[in-house]
C-alpha cells in the first residue's frame, strides 16, 4: 500500500524473535482488533461493556513500540493501535463510549457502525496538526479541517499519554478521533477510524498511507547512516 512493503509479526513469537523481525522493518503500523486493551494495563477496573483482551497482542505491541521510540521508527495506529499506542505512552481510555457520555441513546453518534454505513460521522482536525499538514489545509484563516470517516469502535483515548497530543475528535461529541507525537522529528500518528478500508476511492485516506511509507523511507535513510558511521 503506497509503495510499501508489510511485515507481519506472528503473536506466538518470542520477544528475542520479534525484535529480530523488527531489524526487517523501518516502521510499525498497530491495525484494528476486536478485542480490548486490558484496562488493568492502565490502572482501572473492567466495566460491563469492555471486550476481552488479547495478551499476546498487547505483549507484540508493547515491544514494537518500545522499539520504535527507541530507534525513532515511524508508528501509524489504527482504531484499536491508537489505543494501543496511548496506554503504552501511560494514557488511558474511555471504556464505552455511549456509558461515557451519558446521552438518550437517540442523541449518540453511531462510533462502532461498522463496515455497513460507509461514512458514520464527521472529524475536526486541528489546522496546525501533522494530520492537517497530510490531509491539506481547509480554507484560509479556519482552524479545523473537518473530513467525513467510517468508524468502528466503542472506545476511544481519555488521557492523553506522554508526549502525545490531539491532534482530531469527533465533530458531533468531541470524542478523541486522532492523536500524534509531539516531536517533529518522528513520525507518530494514530486515528480511531479506518483508512485502509477507503484507500481505493478517498484522498485523505491515501495521504496517510503515503506520509506514512514516505516516513518509512526517510527513517532506513537516516538508521542507514547512523550505522554507517559508527
Amino acid at each position: 500500500m503506497a509503495g510499501g512493503e508489510p511485515v507481519a509479526i506472528p503473536l506466538d513469537k518470542s520477544p528475542g524473535e520479534v525484535m529480530k523481525l523488527m531489524e526487517k522493518c523501518d516502521a510499525i503500523l498497530l491495525p484494528g482488533s476486536r478485542a480490548d486493551v486490558n484496562p488493568e494495563t492502565y490502572d482501572q477496573a473492567r466495566q460491563s461493556h469492555t471486550a476481552d483482551a488479547d495478551n499476546k497482542r498487547y505483549t507484540v505491541d508493547a515491544l514494537l513500540l518500545q522499539d520504535a521510540y527507541k530507534m525513532r521508527k515511524p508508528v501509524l495506529g489504527i482504531c484499536y493501535g491508537l489505543q494501543m499506542l496511548n496506554v503504552h505512552r501511560s494514557g488511558t481510555l474511555v471504556q464505552h463510549i455511549p456509558d461515557y457520555l451519558s446521552l438518550p441513546k437517540r442523541e449518540l453518534v453511531n462510533h462502532s457502525a461498522g463496515r455497513v454505513v460507509r461514512l458514520a460521522h464527521k472529524v475536526d482536525i486541528d489546522s496546525v496538526s501533522r494530520l492537517a499538514e497530510i490531509i491539506g489545509t481547509n480554507q484560509a484563516g479556519n482552524s479545523k479541517l473537518t473530513i467525513p470517516v467510517n468508524s468502528s469502535h466503542h472506545q476511544s483515548a481519555d488521557v492523553i499519554g506522554h508526549g502525545l497530543r490531539v491532534s482530531a475528535r469527533c465533530t458531533e461529541d468531541g470524542i478523541i478521533e486522532a492523536v500524534e507525537g509531539v516531536s517533529p522529528d518522528h513520525f507518530v500518528l494514530a486515528v480511531q477510524w479506518h483508512p485502509e478500508r477507503s484507500v481505493e476511492d478517498d484522498e485523505p485516506s491515501r495521504a496517510i498511507f503515503r506520509a506514512f511509507v514516505e516516513a518509512a523511507r526517510s527513517s532506513r535513510k537516516a538508521l542507514a547512516g547512523q550505522f554507517d558511521s559508527v
